[in-house]
C-alpha cells in the first residue's frame, strides 16, 4: 500500500506525459533542497519506475518497432555511460505521439516524443534532449519535487491524479477539473523548480559533451523551438509547458556551449534512417509523403538521397507494394551490405509478402552478420513462429539482453512460442506477464487462473502460478485503493 500511495504521488509529477498541463505562471515553485538521497530506497525506486512504465502503456502509445527502440536505448546507453551514474539501470523508449515532450519517470524511465524526434535537425539535438532529462534523474530532480508534493493529503492527491488522468482522455475536461481544485486553494506543482532546469542543462550538457555530441545543439533546439512556438497562443508544446525555455536560460545554455571547442558532429546514418522510418510509420493518407521522398530523390548529399530511397521503400511496403520494395530494398542492400536497415527491411519484405521460406533464409543470414542484434533477433523470432519452427525461436529469444526480456514484447512472443509448443501453462504464464506489463492487470490474474485450471502442471509451475497471482492481485487491490 505504502508504494502504491507513493507511486500516485509521484506519477501526478509526471503529468507531462498527459496531454495537457497547467500554465507556467500559476504554479509555486519553490527551491526544495535535497534530502532526496534517502528519501526512497533503491529497491522502492525499481518498483515506481515498473509501475509508471506499466501505467504508461494504458495512457499512450509506445513504440514497438524494434529497430527504433535499439536505436534510442543506444543513444540513451552511450550518454549514461558518461553522466554522474554510469551504473544507474535507465531505459529510453519512444511514445509515438506527434506532439513534441519528451520526460523522466522514476527509476529512469525516460520517454520521448515522435514529435519531438522529427522537429531535431541534428542528432546532437535529440541527445540534448535526453541528456538533460538523464541529468533530473541523477540530479535527483524527480524524488525532490515528490517530497515536496509528499505534504498534500491523500484525497487531494487522488483528486488531483484523477483530474491528470481526465485531461489525458480530454484536455479540456482535464484543465477545468484541476482548476476547480486549485479554487480550493490547494496548492501543488508538476514542474520541476527553475534552479532544475538550470542544473539539468549544466550537467546535461557535459554529458553531452563527454559523449561527443555537439554541446551547441541544446542551446539552438531550444532557441528554435521557442521560436517556432511564438505565436500558437493556448497550443504550447507539452515540452515548453514542463521545461519552460527562457532568453535567459537559452543566453546561459548558449555561454556555457561557448566554452566547449568547436568541431564537426556528423549525424549517424541510423539517425537520418530511423527519423525517416517514423516518418513513414505516422504518415496519414493525405500527407503526400511519397511526392516528398521522391523530391528528395534528386536533392542534397548522397547519403540523403539514399535515406530518402529508403524512405520510399518502407512506404512501399506499407501500402503492400511488394514488387517495388523489393526492387528498392535489393538495390539498397546491394550496394550496402554492412548496412543492418536495409537487409532487414528486404527480409521483412519476404516475410510480408509471405514468402516465408525467403524470409527465413534472409533472417538466418542477418543473425550469423549481426549476432548482437536483438531487433534483428526480435524480427526473426516472428518469422519463425509464422513459419511454424517454435523450437528455434525459443532457443533465439533466451539470446536477447537481459534488457530485452524485461519487455512486453519479449513476453508476448514467449507465449506464442510455448502455444505453438502445445505447452498452455507456460503460454498463459507468459501472455500473463504480457499483460501486467501492459498495464492490463485484470487480463494478467485471468491468464494465470486460466493456467491453474489446466491438468497435470507440475509442483513447480504450481508455485509460481501461485506467486504471480498473488502479486497482480495484490497490485490490483492496491491500484482499486488508490
Amino acid at each position: 500500500m505504502k508504494i502504491l500511495k507513493r507511486l500516485v504521488l509521484i506519477g501526478f509529477l509526471f503529468a507531462s506525459i498527459t496531454a495537457f498541463a497547467l500554465e507556467i505562471d500559476k504554479l509555486d515553485l519553490p527551491d526544495l533542497g535535497d534530502s532526496a538521497g534517502t528519501l526512497i530506497s533503491p529497491a522502492e525506486e525499481k518498483q515506481y519506475g515498473e509501475a509508471f512504465f506499466r501505467s504508461l502503456h494504458t495512457q499512450v502509445e509506445i513504440n514497438q518497432d524494434n529497430e527504433i527502440s535499439q536505436y534510442i536505448q543506444t543513444i540513451g546507453e552511450k550518454l549514461v555511460a558518461n553522466s554522474d551514474m554510469p551504473s544507474y539501470p535507465f531505459h529510453f523508449f519512444v511514445v509515438m505521439d506527434n506532439n513534441i515532450n519528451a520526460f523522466a519517470g522514476p527509476g529512469g524511465y525516460i520517454g520521448v516524443n515522435s514529435g519531438l524526434i522529427l522537429m531535431t535537425d541534428a542528432e546532437s539535438e535529440l541527445a540534448s534532449v535526453m541528456a538533460h532529462e538523464i541529468a533530473h534523474v541523477t540530479q535527483r530532480h524527480l524524488y525532490r519535487s515528490y517530497e515536496a508534493s509528499s505534504r498534500l493529503s491523500i484525497p487531494m492527491m487522488a483528486a488531483t491524479l484523477g483530474a491528470i488522468l481526465l485531461g489525458s482522455q480530454s484536455p479540456q475536461a482535464g484543465q477545468a477539473a484541476i482548476m476547480a481544485i486549485q479554487a480550493g486553494s490547494v496548492q501543488f506543482q508538476i514542474n520541476f523548480t527553475r534552479e532544475h532546469e538550470e542544473e539539468a542543462d549544466r550537467v546535461g550538457m557535459q554529458t553531452l559533451s563527454a559523449s561527443t555530441f555537439d554541446p551547441r545543439a541544446m542551446p539552438t533546439f531550444f532557441e528554435r523551438l521557442q521560436q517556432s512556438t511564438r505565436y500558437v497562443g493556448q497550443n504550447v508544446p507539452e515540452f515548453l509547458r514542463t521545461h519552460p525555455v527562457t532568453a535567459s536560460r537559452i543566453s546561459d545554455s548558449r555561454g556555457r556551449a561557448d566554452n566547449y571547442p568547436y568541431r564537426q558532429y556528423p549525424d549517424s546514418l541510423t539517425y537520418q534512417l530511423v527519423k525517416t522510418k517514423l516518418q513513414v510509420l505516422l504518415a496519414g493518407e493525405n500527407d503526400n509523403l511519397r511526392a516528398i521522398l521522391q523530391t528528395r530523390l534528386t536533392q542534397g548529399l548522397p547519403e540523403q538521397r539514399t535515406v530518402a530511397k529508403y524512405g520510399l521503400g518502407l512506404l512501399t511496403l506499407k501500402m503492400q507494394n511488394f514488387v517495388e520494395a523489393e526492387a528498392i530494398f535489393q538495390a539498397l542492400n546491394k550496394e550496402f551490405p554492412e548496412q543492418p536497415h536495409y537487409a532487414t527491411s528486404l527480409a521483412r519484405t519476404a516475410l510480408e509478402s509471405h514468402n516465408f521460406k525467403l524470409a527465413l533464409q534472409r533472417y538466418q543470414k542477418l543473425a550469423a552478420q549481426f549476432p548482437n542484434n536483438d531487433a534483428i533477433k526480435l524480427e526473426y523470432v516472428g518469422a519463425l513462429l509464422k513459419s511454424g519452427e517454435p523450437k528455434i525461436a525459443k532457443t533465439l529469444l533466451l539470446t536477447l539482453s537481459p534488457k530485452m526480456q524485461k519487455l512486453p514484447l519479449y513476453f508476448e512472443q514467449l507465449a506464442k512460442v510455448y502455444g505453438d509448443l502445445n505447452q498452455p501453462a507456460e503460454s498463459h504464464r507468459y501472455l500473463a506477464d504480457y499483460y501486467f506489463a501492459m498495464g492490463d492487470t485484470q487480463q494478467a490474474i485471468l491468464q494465470i487462473r486460466l493456467a491453474q485450471q489446466i491438468r497435470g502442471i507440475s509442483s513447480q509451475m504450481v508455485a509460481i502460478l501461485r506467486d504471480k497471482l498473488t502479486l497482480f492481485i495484490t497490485t490490483q487491490q492496491q491500484e482499486k485503493s488508490n
